[in-house]
């Protein structure tokens, strides 16, 4: 656990370790909305990098919820049945303490997650992490921990709130939301405490195929907003009804082009599988770690 607990006690004000040890690459799902579609995105995030030859675990901050851990249950059942060798991540669920103090809390939540991460951390590259949609003490554990942070949002003019305040009338931006403002102070401590900058990725997600005026107007204001907080903006997944679909059967779209009992796909498969290869070029993994195994895609 060394690794990792050095790591988040200086988040604690616990004096650490001069050492620093390089370790897995932790890709953190993050909003604090709910329904931003942030399962979805990691699950198939972290599918579509071990098939790209790398070693992915993945974990659940919000077990009570489970999205991510239930579309896990569903693959490793479909394997199963199917007797297929479906890629799949070395997978751990974490819910918040229910301690009975705050500080017993926080000190259950560290403990968790740091064995949690130095687990995985032995044997993976990359470490997708889920997030819940609200501001607890292991979401911002995980965020002060990201190496690359992705905040999915739906694109709408209603949910640019979780980046800033913006006016009703004029659409003007009056300033940065509490997240923003959160995400800055958690990501500064990080890079004066660990020497290390995070990839902030702000994903447009369940788009909208058609272009209208409201479209444009959400593109103008994020470049503005990427300007002046320092995030990257990067088109998500349309609203389509594969991603749904597939969540039963625990698939994502890579798996289902090695499968040969798959039908042809269908125009809404060829564009989702753009929209996800579109995401891991936006990641570039490679920058970060070499594939352990020959890549399939």
């Amino acid at each position: 656990m060394a690794y990792v607990q050095t790591q988040i006690n200086r988040f604690e004000g616990v004096e650490p370790s001069p050492a620093y040890h390089q370790g897995p690459v932790l890709i953190v799902f993050g909003n604090e909305k709910g329904g931003s579609g942030k399962s979805t995105a990691a699950l198939q995030t972290a599918i579509a990098l071990m098939y790209r030859g790398y070693r992915v675990g993945t974990i659940d901050l919000d077990a009570r919820q489970g999205t991510m851990t239930r579309y896990l249950r569903n693959r490793y059942i479909n394997a199963a049945q199917r007797r297929e060798s479906l890629p799949c991540p070395l997978h751990l669920p974490i819910d918040r303490s229910q301690a009975e103090t705050v500080s017993a809390q926080k000190n259950e939540d560290m403990g968790f997650l740091a064995m949690a991460m130095d687990e995985l951390g032995a044997a993976c590259d990359f470490i997708v992490i889920d997030t819940p949609g609200a501001d607890t003490h292991l979401n911002r554990l995980a965020h002060g921990l990201a190496d690359i942070l992705i905040t999915p949002m739906n694109d709408s003019l209603i949910d640019l709130d979780v980046l800033a305040n913006i006016d009703p009338l004029t659409h003007e931006i009056r300033g940065p939301s509490f997240y923003t403002r959160h995400v800055h102070e958690l990501l500064a401590a990080k890079e004066k405490q660990l020497g290390r900058k995070t990839d902030w990725i702000v994903m447009r997600n369940r788009l909208s195929s058609l272009t209208n005026q409201n479209k444009a107007r959400i593109h103008d204001i994020l470049q503005k907003l990427s300007a002046e907080n320092g995030f990257r903006v990067a088109p998500g997944f349309g609203e389509r009804l594969v991603f749904r679909d597939m969540f039963l059967q625990g698939l994502t779209l890579m798996d289902l082009v090695h499968m040969p009992d798959v039908p042809a796909f269908t125009t809404s498969h060829q564009a989702a599988m753009a929209e996800i290869l579109s995401l891991l070029t936006t990641l570039a993994p490679e920058k970060y770690k070499q594939p352990s195994t020959p890549p399939r895609i």
